[in-house]
This record gives structure tokens, C-alpha cells and sequence, in this order.
């Protein structure tokens, strides 16, 4: 089966798995990131295959929807991947893609990495902030019955990893706790530079946000 193939059954794979899945992490997600990661690789030297099927199954079986289980994602993406007989040597990178993805991971320092991994990464990170970072910010937290904001109580800047990944903190407070700092953690220029246009942008929602919240705009 030529790599062309597999694509197409990875993108069906994908898009029937993740046909029932929140808005911010569903097959239109995928379908971003996977845009993002191509337009990242051609400026990389990377194994562009790897990091297209990386992209397509990043997010396959988010941790955070199956009771913190975060081997069910380099699993699954291990598993689909045999069945179309990609060979050993693509299939261990994409499962380490897949494995080492997520923000949630930075609190321990990188424990693998490769350059097809800072691609599919800095593809994810940009959709998580800008326009589109801000609407999934919202859907992920009414999915989850989350506040949308609450004065009171005030961004964790100190979590660990489980704190993380336990939060159920308002919505707005993940901008602090996670997307402002996404900009600096960019690891292709490309990235760099297509974060910095997105985060100035959250940066001007927040303040008209605090702005109409007290009243004053």
C-alpha cells in the first residue's frame, strides 16, 4: 500500500472515530492540526509521512476523556496503524508522537522527542490559541459544566502535572494556566512566528473580556 493509501485510511479512521467526540477535540480539530503540521514540515527537515500520520492520530483517544488513561492514545494509534501494515519503524514514531504530545507532559521535561514530534506539536499548540484556541477553550469547558469565569478563584501558575490534569477551574483561568505560555514554548521558527500573531490576539480578547465583565467597556 503506498503512503498516499494510508493517509486516506488513517483520515477515515479518524474522522468515523472521532464523529461523536466534544467540539474542541473532534475531527475538525485533527483536520487543523493536520493542515498546520504540513505547512510546518515543508519549512523542517522532517519525514513529512510521519509527521502527516502524527498529526491524524495526535488526538485519537485523548487521555482526558478516557479517565486519564494515557496509554489508550499510542495504543490505539499502534493498533490501527499494524492493521494497514505500516512498517515498524513509521509506526514506534507516531506512537511516541502521539505519547509525548500534550502540554500536560512539559511538567516533566521532554523524555523523547524528534523533529517530526516538535512539528505535530507546534501544530496542536497553535490550535489552541487565536480565534479557534479561544472558541475550543469555551466548548471543552461547557462540555465539562466548567464556570466561565469566577473572580474568586485565581489561576494556578504553580500546578504539577496531576493538578493539571484534576483542574476544574473556570474556563478563562486556562488562558493563564496554559494558552499565554504556549507562545514561548514553540519549537519550529514557523511556529514562532504563526503563535505570535495568535497569542496577541488572546491577549486583546482578555481585555476586553475583563473590560466588559467590570463594566467599563
Amino acid at each position: 500500500m503506498k503512503n498516499q493509501e494510508m493517509i486516506n485510511k488513517t483520515v477515515a479512521f479518524v474522522k468515523e472515530t472521532l464523529s461523536e467526540a466534544e467540539g474542541g477535540h473532534d475531527w475538525w480539530h485533527v483536520y487543523r492540526v493536520w493542515k498546520n503540521a504540513q505547512h510546518l514540515a515543508k519549512k523542517e527537515e522532517v519525514d513529512s509521512f510521519v509527521v502527516e500520520l502524527g498529526a491524524l492520530l495526535h488526538d485519537i483517544a485523548d487521555s482526558k476523556f478516557h479517565d486519564g488513561d494515557e496509554e489508550v492514545g499510542p495504543n490505539t494509534a499502534r493498533n490501527f496503524l499494524e492493521s494497514i501494515a505500516v512498517e515498524e519503524s513509521v509506526i514506534s514514531q507516531v506512537e511516541n508522537i502521539v505519547r509525548h504530545i500534550s502540554y500536560k507532559n512539559s511538567f516533566e521535561g521532554r523524555k523523547w522527542t524528534s523533529p517530526e514530534l516538535e512539528v505535530v506539536q507546534d501544530a496542536d499548540r497553535l490550535d489552541a490559541i487565536g480565534a479557534i484556541g479561544i472558541a475550543r477553550t469555551f466548548s471543552y469547558g461547557g462540555h465539562n459544566g466548567r464556570a466561565l469565569y469566577d473572580p474568586e478563584i485565581k489561576s494556578n501558575l504553580q500546578m504539577s502535572k496531576e493538578e493539571y490534569k484534576n483542574s476544574t477551574s473556570p474556563s478563562l483561568n486556562h488562558f493563564y494556566e496554559k494558552l499565554l505560555m504556549l507562545k514561548d514554548l514553540m519549537n519550529t521558527k514557523a511556529g514562532k512566528e504563526m503563535a505570535e500573531a495568535r497569542h496577541t490576539f488572546m491577549e486583546e480578547y482578555l481585555t476586553q473580556f475583563h473590560s466588559e465583565w467590570d463594566g467599563s467597556r
